[in-house]
């Protein structure tokens, strides 16, 4: 008996709601950045630990305005953890339902894989006599394994 961990049937029209909410997403917030893995890695980043130290020092330096050189720029900083505040639950509900489409996905996958898997099965013992073992060849190619040349020694 086959797996079924999920049943879906998505219309198109569906699909192009689901791509014109996306889009109206990324319309809404303009100004999203897009940057390479490497770049994130030098960043020093706001995360929880680190909220409630970058909160406290810009109020002491709102607070104690002659310590502040002409070239740090708080209202900047002010304007970026606004904006931080803002986008965070966007991102939050964005990663909750990114998990749930992943996680969807996975289900889905994980259907289709154990039915083939039961098919091959079904294809390897019987197929013989119904004129498929080309066919089973050219499925058998999924589980080939790929041999490493043992290196000679010198």
């Amino acid at each position: 008996m086959s797996q079924n961990l999920v049943s879906l049937n998505y219309t198109d029209e569906q699909i192009a709601a689901a791509m014109a909410g996306l889009q109206q997403i990324e319309a809404a917030l303009p100004g999203l950045i897009a940057m390479e893995a490497g770049d994130r890695r030098g960043m020093m980043l706001l995360g929880p630990v680190s909220q409630p130290f970058a909160r406290q020092t810009l109020r002491v330096l709102d607070q104690n305005p002659q310590i502040v050189p002409p070239s740090l720029n708080v209202a900047e900083a002010h304007a970026d953890l606004a904006a931080f505040d803002k986008l965070t639950p966007v991102f939050e509900r964005l990663q909750r339902l990114t998990a749930r489409v992943d996680d969807t996905l996975a289900a889905l996958g994980s259907d289709v894989m154990d039915v083939a898997l039961d098919g091959y099965s079904q294809i390897k013992m019987s197929g013989g006599a119904h004129g498929l073992e080309e066919l089973r060849k050219e499925l058998s190619g999924r589980f080939a394994k790929n041999r490493r040349k043992v290196a000679q020694p010198a």
